[in-house]
């Protein structure tokens, strides 16, 4: 997947001040869902923009809204209005532009390029974002919704495996962050 119909930007809420000046045409804000409209946007043109508001969890846990299929169909049908608006810029910012944002990017072109393998997908999303750790639980609500068949899943593992084979120290930090599951799977 060298080449895309949309020219994807992915970071975290520090970085929008930097893409304000961009072409951008859609946004995909995903919040906590405390989380106040990061005030960067009132600088940028005007865009179309979907905003859902969930924690960045992979399981449930007391005082967290995890990411649910109600959030996964409305993000697939931002996803259908992205691919008829012909040539667009897409900015998509979670917190740090790490886990939310980089699992919304790859269920966007799952959806949009059903053909790829998802290996290539995860592979495209890490070149964009090398930082990138995909939300498991998103990406399986996705692989569902698209009827995947537990194909992006199982490509999810093999991209954080990669990614452990890389950077052994982010184990601990991954670890300590709730993302247990994530490293068992990773490491099967």
């Amino acid at each position: 997947m060298t080449s895309l119909p949309l020219d994807q930007i992915i970071c975290g809420i520090p970085e929008l001040a930097t893409h304000a000046q961009s072409s951008v045409t859609h946004v995909l804000s995903i919040l906590d869902p405390a989380e106040p409209d990061p005030a960067a946007f009132a600088d940028f043109p005007p865009h179309e923009r979907l905003t859902l508001r969930f924690d960045d969890v992979i399981a449930p846990l007391p005082d967290c809204v995890p990411p649910a299929p109600g959030h996964i169909e409305q993000l697939l049908a931002f996803g259908r209005t992205i691919g008829a608006a012909g040539l667009p810029t897409l900015l998509i910012h979670c917190h740090a532009g790490v886990s939310r944002s980089t699992a919304s990017a790859a269920t966007l072109l799952l959806q949009a390029f059903p053909e790829a393998e998802p290996d290539a997908i995860f592979d495209h999303i890490g070149r964009v974002r090398p930082q990138a750790w995909p939300n498991s639980r998103m990406v399986a609500l996705a692989d569902a919704a698209l009827g995947r068949g537990g194909a992006a899943s199982k490509a999810l593992q093999r991209f954080h495996g990669r990614r452990l084979a890389r950077e052994p120290a982010l184990a601990a930090v991954l670890r300590a962050g709730g993302r247990g599951l994530d490293l068992d799977r990773a490491t099967q």
